[in-house]
């Protein structure tokens, strides 16, 4: 994964994946905790529909809006909700010349590749691990996906860069032997 890389085919599988989650959250679990401690599962799904829908603005309109959780989805309407977002999300990034377009984020300039990876992908792959463990693991993720994430994640998100404005907590120790998504979320910050 380098500078050149089209980033949407890894989108596509973060997106996809985190589709199947939602399409397995029984209603009964929507008020449950997960492993990221500002969220449980509702407002979590809230978080990820109103995501793909931030980042699908900027897609559409080249300029970061506000992050917007979805809160208005009814209990058995989380799949749907999510369905269209990522579609959405897949058309406006689907124009070539989008990947160079230059963006300005908090985090600072990037073309709009290196959004994609930063705050899409990576994203979508911590909140996998987030929404499969609140589920208790129902189906195995996809361990090369978080191997990319982890990838850019240690590029993007050093340790040293910790702190206020920064919305990690400091690395945390992974097991020895963990997969990809535990040492992600380690290093996010994440008790694991």
């Amino acid at each position: 994964m380098d500078t050149t890389t089209d980033p949407r085919p890894l989108l596509t599988r973060a997106s996809g994946q985190l589709a199947r989650l939602i399409a397995a959250v029984p209603a009964e679990r929507l008020n449950g905790p997960t492993p990221c401690e500002e969220f449980d599962v509702r407002a979590l799904l809230g978080h990820l529909v109103g995501g793909a829908d931030a980042a699908s603005a900027i897609g559409e309109t080249g300029t970061r809006g506000v992050l917007t959780p979805a809160s208005d989805i009814p209990d058995n309407g989380w799949t749907a909700a999510y369905d269209a977002a990522r579609a959405r999300l897949t058309a406006a990034w689907a124009d070539d010349t989008k990947l160079d377009m230059p963006l300005t984020m908090p985090w600072g300039a990037m073309p709009g590749r290196a959004y994609l990876f930063s705050g899409c992908v990576l994203e979508m792959a911590a909140h996998a691990w987030d929404l499969s463990q609140a589920l208790g693991s129902p189906f195995p993720l996809d361990q090369e996906l978080a191997e990319c994430a982890l990838e850019w994640a240690h590029r993007a998100l050093p340790a040293e860069r910790r702190g206020e404005g920064v919305p990690f907590a400091p690395v945390r120790p992974a097991p020895e032997g963990a997969d990809a998504y535990v040492r992600l979320a380690a290093w996010l910050g994440r008790a694991v």
